[in-house]
């Protein structure tokens, strides 16, 4: 699994899209049967309690997207906050397991795992 992370409008998709991925295969905010889940920062925000009981089934996928979600403004709503800690936490955990890790910044890829 490759994980992809990066701030909003960093490239992300565009990305993936070069790796050869087409709009079919990408699901965008649910995990479904596609090969790549894209804006993982949002399925835990519907749930932030589940986020650990995600792991197994990302680790399936070819490539999870997600924002950055550990640096800006501290959300003021407590849900936003424990989403945010639980969507790093759940990165940590996608990073440990990931064969690489590419972080995007101005649409220029950096391998941080390989």
């Amino acid at each position: 699994m490759v994980l992809v992370i990066g701030g909003a409008g960093s490239g992300k998709l565009d990305y993936v899209k070069s790796l050869g991925y087409s709009a079919d295969e990408i699901a965008d905010g649910l995990i479904d049967d596609r090969l790549v889940v894209y804006h993982l920062q949002n399925i835990v925000l519907n749930d932030p309690d589940r986020a650990p009981e995600l792991l197994d089934a990302l680790l399936s996928k070819e490539v999870v997207v997600c924002d950055e979600v550990g640096s800006g403004i501290i959300p003021l709503s407590a849900r936003e906050r424990q989403a945010r800690e639980a969507t790093g936490r759940l990165c940590i955990q996608l990073a440990r397991h990931a064969t690489r890790v590419v972080r995007l910044v101005c649409g220029i890829p950096t391998v941080i795992k390989e």
